[in-house]
């Protein structure tokens, strides 16, 4: 047996961010939504705010529905086959501060159709508002967060946005969004209601 630790490949995307680690310590995961001292405290970190809450539902449209009749939720985009998405059904819906994405698969096979198959209804993914993509990807990487998706851009004619995944523990993924060059109605991708008739 080898007297050596076992090699250990350490994130380095940005190393401009990076703060040294203790050598043999092993990061706390949900040290990575924390501040380097470990408390929790306003404006501390690179978090802004939840961008939004994305749910996996069976049907899409008729949760919409039942969100806008019972919840008074106002639908603000879609994205689908409509759109150039062949592979889910979307509808974002915001009532003050608070915005919910329900996705359903548009045809059996794909992974939002495992996924439902797998886990049922529920969270697939936390959105978190953040000022800058790379630097709160690097920030949650190096404490401890699992490397999901370096940060990346879509854009369209509203803008550009760009996001990167950080995971955790289950399935739910979250994802760091940096919406500061965007003024589209929720993502590239999604349009505005009336847009392709729903």
């Amino acid at each position: 047996m080898s007297e050596h630790a076992p090699h250990r490949t350490e994130h380095i995307a940005n190393t401009r961010y990076r703060e040294p680690r203790t050598p043999h310590a092993r990061p706390d995961p949900l040290a990575a939504l924390l501040p380097a001292d470990g408390r929790a405290a306003r404006g501390s970190g690179p978090l802004a705010t939840t961008d939004a809450l994305v749910l996996a539902v069976r049907d899409a449209r008729r949760t919409a529905h039942g969100y806008r009749t019972a919840l008074g939720m106002h639908c603000t985009a879609y994205a689908g086959p409509e759109t150039g998405n062949p592979h889910l059904h979307s509808y974002v819906l915001e009532s003050g501060g608070t915005r919910y994405v329900l996705s359903s698969a548009a045809r059996p096979g794909g992974s939002l159709a495992r996924h439902l198959a797998d886990h049922g209804e529920g969270v697939l993914e936390v959105g978190l508002r953040v000022a800058d993509a790379y630097y709160a990807y690097d920030y949650a990487v190096d404490r401890g967060a699992l490397p999901v998706t370096e940060p990346y851009e879509l854009s369209d004619r509203h803008g550009t946005v760009v996001i990167a995944v950080i995971g955790t523990a289950g399935p739910v993924r979250h994802t760091l969004v940096d919406r500061s060059r965007y003024t589209g109605p929720y993502l590239p991708g999604y349009v505005g209601p009336g847009t392709v008739g729903w």
